[in-house]
């Protein structure tokens, strides 16, 4: 048999619902266990798999038929079926209308802009996106920003509903026009010769004001941000923010990222502020409307290819991105407006033609960033066996984090055997800590790895400690 049939064999069996597992190790290693006694930690909690990429049975597998929560590891299932379904090359469009005739460089009108769910349109990319709109000879614009960002079904939810932290980035709501995930980047910095403190935001939109009631103190740098006590409110034409407290001269420079503003009213602020830096004036307010019709773009402004993009979301865990990716999951296939439904039903039927059909799989909004996503430790291997032997497996595994040297995975197993011989996606949530991914062994062999802890304290460290023991006792024996 050639090496194309055998890997396709190979494939058939891994993907069977019938495969019966075999493995040579049906306990947690005694390393995994001390870590999990430590705690006093049931070893009932924990789920493992690992397997050769090249074999039907795997080396390990404990409690793989146990439906857990993956946390941010079911990333691995949305990127994988975007790779399949649209392809590595896809690419979202931001498209950009006059809506009016353009004199002497001023636009007698609105001008329009309208997303389809462009993940990575980060402030860079917006300059750009704006440098383009120059080019075509408009200086002023008389009327409104107009947001077209329907392409996306309006999204209802609380972003603070998953845990209360509302201007957490992580907890950004996906939108067809989304800039720069709705993040704002603030520093802090101690200024001795002012005096003060100033508060200096990137991107900072128009419609931020920012309130600096921190005061200068000399001392230790201590505390959670130094001390900072942010907080942030709405107002009618945008979103206010404070910085209040005692701010020690000795923190020097203190970050912070929070998403204060809403999709829309965020790529308003963020456009205005560009387009009157390069400048450019706009003359009125935004609202949001869709683009008649008549009009034809003046600007077509491209994202990063997908492959490209699904390095972010896997190396760095992002979250909002994961959700644009998996609402475009739906759109293509059902056409827009994108919904959470439909880009389940799109998931499903997209795993089921690859004969990928998991009884207990719960997905939710696709980034893991949910109670209520579940996998199994099986099913999770299947899925990593599957994207192995994908003619897209050479992107999707460089999209993972190596260990010890990029993403999440950059400060584990620094200057070790180990080092860069591991593409792994970590995830974490109150109560989970779960890794997945792929070891390639001291022999040169590819394994697939799969480890799932849910226990309340899982996040807390004993996870990750559980995690390192079994990868640790895993690569000298492959």
């Amino acid at each position: 048999m050639n090496v194309r049939l055998l890997s396709f064999a190979i494939l058939l069996l891994a993907s069977s619902p019938a495969l019966p597992a075999e493995p040579r190790h049906a306990e947690l290693p005694s390393a995994v266990l001390r870590v999990l006694d430590a705690y006093d930690m049931s070893g009932d909690s924990y789920s493992a798999w690992i397997q050769p990429v090249d074999e039907v049975a795997p080396l390990l597998a404990v409690n793989a038929d146990i439906s857990r929560n993956p946390a941010s590891t079911i990333k691995l299932l949305t990127t994988f079926l975007a790779l399949e379904d649209l392809g590595p090359a896809y690419r979202w469009d931001t498209e950009v209308y006059a809506g009016g005739p353009i004199e002497n460089g001023r636009l007698e009108g609105d001008l329009f802009i309208k997303g389809y769910g462009d993940p990575y349109l980060v402030t860079e990319r917006v300059w750009l996106m704006l440098r383009q709109l120059r080019q075509t000879g408009i200086r002023s614009i008389a009327g409104d920003l107009v947001i077209d960002n329907e392409y996306f079904a309006p999204q209802t939810a609380d972003p603070g509903a998953f845990d209360g932290q509302t201007y957490r980035v992580y907890n950004a709501l996906p939108n067809a026009l989304l800039m720069n995930f709705t993040a704002t980047s603030f520093k802090v910095i101690a200024d001795d010769a002012g005096g003060g403190v100033r508060v200096v935001a990137d991107p900072h939109p128009t419609n931020l004001a920012i309130d600096n009631r921190l005061r200068l103190v000399d001392g230790r740098c201590r505390g959670y941000l130094g001390g900072i006590a942010f907080s942030a409110a709405p107002y009618p034409e945008g979103s206010r923010v404070s910085f209040s407290g005692d701010y020690a001269s000795r923190c020097r420079e203190t970050r912070l990222s929070r998403a204060v503003l809403k999709a829309p009213a965020f790529a308003y602020g963020v456009i205005d502020r560009l387009w009157t830096e390069m400048g450019g004036e706009l003359g009125g307010s935004f609202r949001l409307a869709q683009v008649p019709e008549t009009l034809e773009p003046i600007v077509e402004f491209s994202s990063p290819p997908l492959s490209d993009v699904i390095r972010y979301v896997n190396k760095w865990s992002n979250n909002v991105m994961t959700r644009q990716i998996f609402l475009t999951l739906g759109a293509e296939a059902e056409g827009p407006p994108a919904t959470i439904a439909k880009a389940r039903r799109a998931a499903e039927l997209s795993l089921a033609n690859r004969g990928l059909k998991f009884d207990e799989l719960r997905l939710d909004n696709g980034s893991g960033l949910s109670r209520e996503t579940r996998i199994s430790a099986r099913n999770l291997a299947r899925l990593l066996l599957a994207a192995y032997q994908s003619p897209f497996s050479a992107e999707f595994v460089s999209s993972l984090a190596l260990a010890g040297i990029d993403g999440t995975m950059r400060r584990r197993f620094r200057n070790e055997a180990v080092t860069g011989q591991m593409h792994l996606k970590t995830g974490r949530l109150n109560g989970v800590f779960a890794l997945a991914g792929y070891m390639r062994s001291p022999a040169g062999r590819d394994y697939v790895v799969v480890a799932v802890q849910n226990h309340p304290n899982a996040h807390q460290g004993p996870g990750e400690e559980a995690h390192t023991a079994l990868l640790r006792w895993a690569f000298p024996r492959l």
